[in-house]
């Protein structure tokens, strides 16, 4: 069993910055990839930010790309999603997620990852 508790949401303006953070338990971590998707009201949870297990791949969705940033600390067993020059339309429940590989790769897809934690709002004013 994983168990994943996302934590670092709250009220920001826009053009400011929020880091998330989400720790997992156990020591299987580092067996672990990991993934940020977020959900706005009435729409499709969306892929966010992805790390592979080992943390030397990375990839982030057009939309958040250039101010978003997914990083890991396996040592901690916690991923972060660093957030800059955040906007309106970045307002969402933010979700981590998780799932089992031997593969230094990444997933993108809802249906790669087997675990969710609760998810933690991020709301940017304009």
């Amino acid at each position: 069993q994983v168990q994943l508790v996302e934590s670092g949401g709250g009220l920001v303006q826009a053009g400011g910055s929020l880091r998330l953070s989400c720790a997992a338990s156990g020591r299987t971590f580092s067996s672990l990839r990991m993934g940020w998707f977020r959900q706005a009201p009435g729409k499709e949870r969306e892929f966010v930010s992805g790390i592979s297990r080992t943390g030397s791949s990375t990839e982030h969705a057009g939309s958040v790309k250039g101010r978003f940033t997914i990083s890991r600390d396996n040592t901690r067993n916690t991923v972060y999603l660093q957030m800059n020059n955040l906007k309106p339309e970045d307002t969402a429940v933010y979700y981590c997620a998780a799932d089992f590989t031997s593969r230094d790769s990444i997933a993108t897809t809802r249906r790669e990852y087997g675990y969710w934690g609760q998810g933690t709002q991020v709301t940017v004013s304009s």
